[in-house]
């Protein structure tokens, strides 16, 4: 049987502060049935003071370790996708490292935005499936409360913080990842991306979107790219049991699902509750269904994403 990065265990967390529409209405010029008509999201999550991606990280993993019945002496590998991180460097994935208490083990950051889970996803699997490790934290984790521009409400309204995780094994047998794909295209820079950076302005930035541009590109790459990984695993839409998708606009997840002809039932949908957490969504999403029990041991499972830069991606396993 061929080796495969199967997952073992999954986690999640959320900042404490859970934020609803109308409480973000006092502040912002918008209102509850604005948001939810255009977006399906109905709260978001909020980092307040001593939490940041790398705590939530963390708490994320915890989780999955638990729930996999691992101790951190298992992990050799963590790859952290985030586009928020603790600092500039080092890396908030040597931070989780430390706060494990993990002394020495392979860590860095990936950073593809909203796509970034699936990148980190893509390496870690390629480490595993080489010998480079054995064992394999990947996690999403995002602050992007911290860099949102709360005087514009068709972006501010759309972001949640929190993370989610994943402890991978490297494993003989049928389950666990069969294929991913990842791409990106930087000429659309200017359709979704950060106003600052150290190179540039020295600054942080906040958080800029060209929404109807960015939900056109969305649509098309994401249901190719979900017929690419699928074909690229030897299987069709009709054999999907569900797909976990980034959790960016309930009508981006819609309108996906009907180009490639999947019903809505088998579509994970957690917008409604996280809003948009970038590169956590997918890992948080995943978490949220193992837990629930809609998601089983067998199951086929198809993770998609698409973010700044722009970059996409997918990947198919059996959970």
């Amino acid at each position: 049987m061929p080796l495969r990065s199967v997952i073992a265990g999954t986690g999640s967390a959320l900042p404490k502060r859970r934020v609803t529409n109308d409480e973000l209405a006092q502040t912002v010029d918008t209102s509850d049935q604005w948001i939810v008509e255009r977006t399906g999201i109905r709260a978001r999550h909020i980092a307040g003071d001593g939490e940041t991606t790398a705590t939530l990280a963390h708490a994320a993993a915890l989780k999955a370790l638990e729930q996999a019945g691992a101790s951190v002496a298992e992990v050799d590998l963590i790859v952290l996708a985030t586009a928020t991180p603790d600092q500039t460097f080092p890396s908030s994935a040597t931070k989780v490292q430390a706060m494990l208490g993990i002394d020495d083990c392979i860590a860095f950051d990936v950073h593809a935005v909203c796509t970034g889970f699936l990148y980190a996803l893509t390496v870690a699997d390629s480490m595993l499936r080489s010998g480079s490790a054995r064992s394999a934290l990947v996690i999403g984790a995002e602050t992007f409360s911290r860099i949102l521009d709360w005087e514009d409400r068709g972006t501010c309204v759309l972001f949640g913080d929190g993370a989610g995780a994943l402890l991978l094994r490297a494993e003989d047998g049928e389950r666990g990842i069969l294929a991913t794909r990842l791409h990106a295209d930087g000429r659309h820079n200017d359709m979704l991306y950060v106003d600052g950076g150290p190179s540039t302005t020295g600054t942080v930035g906040k958080l800029r979107m060209k929404g109807r541009e960015v939900f056109r590109h969305a649509v098309i790459n994401l249901a190719d790219v979900l017929a690419e990984v699928l074909e690229a695993a030897g299987y069709a839409p009709a054999d999907v049991d569900w797909v976990v998708p980034h959790q960016a606009n309930a009508r981006i997840l819609d309108a996906t699902s009907r180009k490639l002809g999947l019903p809505a039932e088998k579509v994970v949908v957690t917008v409604d509750q996280h809003a948009n957490t970038s590169a956590a969504s997918v890992p948080l999403a995943l978490d949220t269904a193992v837990r629930d029990g809609r998601i089983k041991r067998g199951d086929l499972i198809v993770l998609e994403a698409m973010g700044g830069g722009f970059t996409w991606g997918a990947a198919a396993l059996k959970y």
